[in-house]
């Protein structure tokens, strides 16, 4: 039998889903992938747009995916980035109770994949609001990575992130690469990095991490497929395809704090982050 991957998306989303069909495509026959959504029409940090990731409506959309008899969930979405990684954590543990599924998302494999390579600094390239980004920039602070230079477009989307074209996407990281991060991650599941980044990759030779690859990356890890069977797509597929300790379980998540939201405060911010804005 084929490893069935199952993926809960944002009800806006319009590129996660063919970005990750062409990305797994290299194991044919061997694995295909599922789709479930919620509704999420905006980001920002509005009491509306925050609550669009309560657990409900993302536990019952999971149930829907465990009916497929998936042999692993992921939330491919990065919600967790400014509302606080043990989200992440709790909906994961909450999802594996409920249906007995393995689960991760795509905020976990970055942190799985940072604290793998030892990467300490990155460059952020977003297309939110710099409220979202400025918590994004703090939550990752408190997780002892410092964010040397971002990039964000100001959007509140969900949607509209979409529209913009992967040549605007890899404008946006070459923003970022001047101050020679460790790593490049671009931070959102409806955007257009994925295409751009081997070429980034060539030009700057700093692995440049798309959040659509990286949870493909990731579920393929958990089912035991060989990432790096996966060409054209960047670096992280070949280079780190000996990962196995994906789960998300609270040791793994280091630096995660027990408090139930994000750190609103200045101190500890870049000095030296750029905007885009």
């Amino acid at each position: 039998m084929p490893a069935r991957i199952g993926m809960l998306t944002p009800s806006s989303n319009t590129v996660l889903e063919p970005y990750t069909a062409e990305i797994l495509r290299s194991f044919g026959a061997e694995a295909s992938v599922h789709f479930g959504r919620f509704r999420v029409t905006e980001i920002s940090m509005s009491k509306g747009s925050q609550a669009q990731f309560d657990l409900g409506p993302v536990l019952d959309a999971a149930h829907l995916l465990a009916d497929a008899r998936v042999d692993v969930i992921a939330w491919n979405g990065t919600s967790s980035a400014w509302l606080g990684l043990e989200r992440d954590l709790a909906l994961c543990q909450e999802i594996e109770a409920a249906t007995g599924i393995a689960a991760t998302t795509t905020m976990l494999a970055y942190d799985r994949l940072f604290q793998a390579a030892g990467v300490t600094r990155i460059g952020l390239v977003t297309p939110y609001l710099g409220e979202v980004q400025e918590r994004i920039i703090s939550n990752y602070t408190r997780q002892g990575i410092e964010v040397v230079a971002e990039r964000h477009l100001e959007d509140r989307g969900n949607f509209s992130f979409c529209q913009y074209t992967p040549d605007a996407v890899a404008d946006c990281v070459r923003g970022v690469a001047a101050a020679r991060p460790q790593m490049i991650a671009i931070v959102c599941t409806n955007f257009r990095g994925a295409p751009v980044a081997a070429a980034l990759e060539r030009e700057f030779n700093i692995p440049v991490i798309d959040s659509v690859a990286i949870t493909a990356w990731a579920t393929a890890r958990l089912v035991d497929l060989d990432t790096a069977r996966i060409t054209g797509w960047g670096r992280l597929f070949a280079e780190f395809s000996s990962i196995t300790d994906l789960r998300p379980t609270q040791a793994f998540a280091t630096g995660v704090p027990s408090g139930s939201g994000p750190d609103t405060s200045s101190a500890g911010k870049p000095a030296s982050t750029e905007s885009a804005s």
